[in-house]
């Protein structure tokens, strides 16, 4: 068998559907490989397209999601999207090619260590020298890139190995259980909260993985303590869930902190310190670290218990042992909370100036997609409105990047998010510059014939970065740009293209776009000017009195 076709074959038996990406000349003999396999080549007109493809699948299915790019250009095209995923711990496997290594007559053309330009962000990064190896070190990249914490992996495949003569040979795909937390800390822990005044739950982003959700359902039902979540922590449980008091979406000050600042025991599930710290640990508090891994100590997180394994079974194991006891715990300043929280966040939720404010964009999109509708964020100051108050209720619904935080991921994402949801709405939301970064894979989702909502935040500017500027007392300096006409860049690619002139008018055709087939691009104007009256508020808020 040719070695190409044995890769494929690995690929097959890894489960993989969809490999997206740019292939290039010395892609050939695998892309050949590709065309009578069960597996599609989904083709982008941009390796990080591809990439941010990829590791969305990988977010979503728990198993890598598959990008291919030729070598030097292309594979530093990927570099960005490597970075996303292991950041935001998504299983995703990066496919490069690479010149003949056993004789070239091409010099240096072309030609970087990609080995070692991807070995610093990614779990695994391997030249492929044998093509009888190929399926040895397929199952280790598929094993590596699941493996706690997620991330990316990277094989380069050199033209002259994948034309090899090989023997047929595919490694079973065996799984196998994390392993369970030592009892001693989970008795530990169990302790530790009994002996609590005020114990408060937080959800990160390793809590978001399967089974856990129902765990964690579980645990706050049996004993009713409040939790919190970080920005990729939300839908774990559904925002509704009584004991709920929000996201940790600022890294201090916010309404919610008030909550997290007066308890006595923070019970920390999943949190990833890639994130940004959902709360700075004070004196008095004590912290259970909850995780597949133990905790990287720091000067604003160094918990006084480690319970290490698997997180569902971890969970389920406390939610066990607190059902049988009888604690004296006081949840009444929390509600209080709970209520200042809602009151606050809802402020601006039926504000009718346009351009439209982000909070009321919120609301809207809450109010028009189904519970199970996913929402795809770029990156953009709209994020934090997100981020606070838009009310997740099933596990991977807003798809938000709170670990490398690159712009030009929404629009791919989405296109990702909807091939592996059909059925579900989907809608890309994006700042009208990440949307630049990645606006030509409108094409890819129109040629897939994608039914897609995606709305531009349209301020003319690069906002966040504005209102960082603006608010270290900078003069206003080289962060405006002109955009095209959106409606008619839309229609060029055989989008429809949308200009809402009022709350009402974006109202409507959000829901025409929701029930209408086809790629829709609404071009929305965006007013951030409440930004700073509303966040300076929280920064300069130093006591919570309830």
């Amino acid at each position: 068998m040719k070695a190409s076709d044995l890769f494929v074959k690995a690929l097959e038996n890894e489960g993989v559907k969809y490999v997206f990406g740019i292939p290039g000349e010395e892609n050939l003999d695998f892309l050949n490989s590709l065309k009578d396999s069960k597996i599609e080549l989904i083709l982008t007109r941009h390796e990080q397209g591809a990439g941010f493809m990829a590791a969305t699948v990988g977010r979503l299915t728990g198993k890598p999601g598959v990008c291919l790019a030729t070598l030097g250009p292309g594979a530093t095209n990927l570099v960005t999207t490597a970075a996303y995923a292991t950041l935001g711990a998504m299983p995703m496997l990066m496919i490069t090619g690479q010149k003949p290594i056993k004789k070239s007559k091409q010099g240096r053309f072309q030609i970087i260590d990609t080995i070692d330009m991807m070995r610093p962000i990614t779990k695994y990064s391997k030249q492929i020298v044998n093509g009888n190896s190929i399926p040895s070190m397929t199952r280790e990249a598929f094993r590596v890139a699941q493996e706690e914490r997620p991330g990316a992996v990277h094989l380069e495949l050199p033209e002259d190995i994948a034309v090899e003569e090989c023997e047929e040979r595919i490694f079973e795909v065996v799984g196998y259980r994390r392993p369970d937390a030592d009892d001693l800390a989970i008795s530990k822990a169990t302790q530790m909260i009994k002996d609590a005044k005020m114990p408060l739950i937080l959800i990160g982003a390793g809590a978001n993985r399967k089974r856990t959700s129902k765990a964690l359902r579980n645990l706050v039902e049996t004993t009713q303590i409040p939790y919190f979540t970080t920005q990729m922590g939300k839908g774990v449980i559904d925002a509704r869930h009584p004991q709920c008091l929000g996201t940790a979406a600022l890294s201090d000050h916010d309404f919610v902190h008030c909550a997290i600042s007066r308890a006595d025991l923070i019970i920390n599930i999943g949190h990833d310190v890639i994130e940004k710290p959902p709360f700075f640990m004070a004196d008095h508090q004590k912290v259970i670290h909850v995780n597949f891994f133990p905790a990287h100590v720091d000067d604003v997180y160094f918990p006084q218990l480690i319970v290490v394994g698997d997180i569902a079974t971890s969970v389920e194991h406390l939610a066990r042992h607190l059902g049988e006891l009888k604690a004296n715990w006081d949840f009444s300043y929390f509600k209080r909370i709970k209520d200042n929280v809602k009151e606050h966040l809802s402020k601006y939720f039926e504000d009718p100036r346009f351009p439209i404010l982000p909070q009321r964009i919120v609301n809207i999109i809450r109010q028009q997609l189904p519970d199970d509708g996913i929402v795809s964020l770029d990156n953009g100051v709209y994020k934090i409105w997100f981020a606070r108050s838009y009310p997740c209720y099933k596990p991977n619904t807003l798809l938000l990047d709170n670990a490398l935080a690159t712009m030009g991921a929404g629009l791919p994402s989405a296109i990702a998010a909807k091939m592996i949801k059909p059925k579900k709405k989907v809608i890309a939301v994006c700042g009208d510059g990440g949307f630049m970064m990645n606006s030509q894979e409108l094409e890819t989702a129109t040629r897939l014939g994608l039914d897609l909502t995606v709305i531009i935040l349209n301020d003319g500017g690069y906002g966040m970065i504005k209102w960082k500027q603006e608010g270290l007392g900078f003069d206003n300096f080289g962060l405006e740009y002109k955009n095209p006409d959106f409606v008619k860049y839309a229609e060029s690619y055989g989008a429809r293209g949308y200009r809402p002139r009022s709350v009402q008018d974006f109202i409507d055709i959000l829901k025409k776009t929701l029930t209408t087939p086809g790629v829709h691009v609404i071009d929305l104007a965006v007013d951030y000017s409440l930004n700073h009256s509303i966040l300076n508020v929280l920064l300069k808020q130093k006591t919570c009195i309830l």
